[in-house]
């Protein structure tokens, strides 16, 4: 599947879940994720989409390692389903991560 339609799914199902979403750009900086998510509960998820299998670049790790350091939580998705579980984790009455969620690539402790 291609990075903008796993993107336009998951977009639609955070959204259907009462989330933001915004395609996230900023000039002078290369590398950003592609999307800042917002849950319910004011908690900010950058999420940078890859299509199937595909990695992010050595520019775009460091950028989300400057990111993890600062506190922030950082996803990388290639898929619809890690989409929808990233969602359904932080989408929750405690909004607590699920064990399942621990486990999607890239995801910040």
């Amino acid at each position: 599947m291609l990075e903008k339609d796993i993107e336009k799914s998951v977009k639609r199902y955070a959204e259907s879940k009462g989330w933001l979403t915004r395609k996230w750009t900023s000039p002078g900086h290369m590398f950003v994720p592609d999307q800042i998510f917002i849950t319910p509960y004011g908690h900010v998820i950058f999420i940078e989409f890859k299509r199937e299998g595909a990695k992010p670049t050595p520019g775009q790790l460091r950028e989300h390692e400057k990111l993890r350091n600062q506190g922030c939580i950082v996803y990388v998705i290639d898929n619809v389903n890690d989409g929808k579980v990233m969602v359904d984790a932080h989408t929750g009455s405690t909004s607590r991560l699920s064990e399942e969620s621990s486990k999607l690539p890239m995801h910040a402790s």
